[in-house]
């Protein structure tokens, strides 16, 4: 991929720009080999599973700087001046389409940009996403309620200038930190959810709602683990770090036995029990699914009964942290049988690892969601000894 914006030191946002993509896949899958070489030691890898090495990603979170009808939608730099983005190549089509027009109604209706260095000002961020349907959420992030009203008043006029915004809300974050967004969302539209079909599941995004910012490799990344819970042919599946059900809602797909989703975010469980509902009214053979408010981290909150059977598989998908200690204990004194684990930093994933002696890593697989930059998702199938 070649970058105008990575050329010019515009942006140095993707360190790997310029590397060859199959150099870049064949790096990133030899560090998670070495990564997990002494804590499994014996695991199979499946090949990498690959990526668009450009226009890839269905979200963009885009900081707002310049000024008052001349806005720059991107970064900062070093001094805190905004870096004009809105060309992208890293976005899919339609949002490299989206962002100007969104920057030109932004600059028309005179929101104020949010000036870092004298702490005044209004829009912090802007961040669109894409649902492969062709339909986008937009937030506006905002320091306090005083656009609100503007925005309101506008909405009409916004939504026929771009009518494929299905969504519009506004996210409230008034402290000066390097925070994205902040805990109150108003939603300005009827809509309060973006569609977004996975693999003949259509997941429901309410706007705080996490979900993986490539759609293609997230769709692989849930079929590989549905394949593997097909496999182990499991009698109750708990999904750990849940979101929206992605990982829940494909086992129950698989028709696996029991399955049930916790995620701390109750917005996110609104939408997996809706996407759950949804799934049931056309698939009456879809097994038993539901989902709980509740913290992974707090492993003295989960009912051991979910795993009790000994051939129950557990799913986790965890922050960058990894699982940590407590839930690492949780599981090694559990009856499940298998564990899935879906991870996005190789080396807590190899920490996590060396602490659950009775398990031995069977397989694992890289999947590519941020081609350009080192980050990279690695799943792996867990076997009680």
């Amino acid at each position: 991929m070649q970058c105008d914006y990575f050329d010019s030191g515009r942006c140095a946002s993707c360190a790997l720009m310029g590397v060859p993509y199959a150099v870049q896949l064949a790096d990133k899958h030899r560090r998670c080999e070495l990564e997990l070489a002494d804590a499994a030691p014996d695991v199979v890898w499946l090949d990498p599973f690959a990526s668009a090495e450009s226009a890839f990603r269905n979200k963009a979170k885009l900081v707002v700087g310049g000024r008052t009808g001349a806005v720059t939608l991107g970064i900062l730099d070093a001094e805190a001046n905004g870096v004009d983005l809105r060309a992208c190549g890293l976005h899919e089509q339609p949002l490299q389409q989206l962002i100007p027009r969104v920057a030109a109604l932004v600059d028309e209706m005179g929101l104020e940009p949010y000036d870092v260095s004298a702490r005044r000002g209004e829009l912090k961020h802007v961040i669109l996403t894409l649902s492969p349907a062709g339909t986008v959420m937009l937030r506006f992030v905002l320091r306090s309620r005083r656009h609100l009203a503007l925005l309101q008043s506008r909405l009409p006029m916004l939504l026929a200038r771009v009518p494929d915004v299905a969504v519009v809300s506004v996210n409230l974050q008034p402290e000066h930190k390097a925070v994205l967004e902040g805990d109150t969302e108003i939603v300005l539209t009827s809509q309060d959810v973006l569609a977004m079909p996975v693999n003949g599941l259509t997941l429901n995004l309410r706007p705080n709602s996490f979900f993986q910012t490539n759609t293609a490799v997230a769709a692989g990344l849930y079929r590989q683990a549905q394949e593997w819970m097909r496999e182990v042919s499991p009698d109750a599946v708990l999904d750990l770090y849940c979101g929206v059900g992605g990982f829940a809602l494909h086992a129950a797909q698989a028709a696996v036995g029991r399955v049930v989703g916790v995620e701390v975010s109750p917005d996110a469980v609104l939408s997996a029990e809706r996407t759950a509902r949804e799934l049931r009214t056309g698939h009456p053979d879809v097994g038993d699914v539901e989902f709980q408010v509740g913290d992974a981290t707090d492993p003295g909150a989960l009912d051991p009964d979910l795993v009790r059977s000994g051939r129950a598989t557990v799913v986790v998908n965890p922050p960058r942290r990894g699982i940590g200690p407590d839930l690492a204990r949780w599981l090694e004194q559990s009856d499940a049988a298998h564990v899935i684990y879906s991870s996005c930093n190789v080396s807590s994933l190899a920490r996590d690892l060396a602490v659950l002696p009775s398990y031995v890593t069977r397989r694992a697989r890289l999947f590519d969601m941020f081609p350009q930059t080192s980050h990279h998702e690695v799943i792996v199938l867990l076997e009680r000894r």
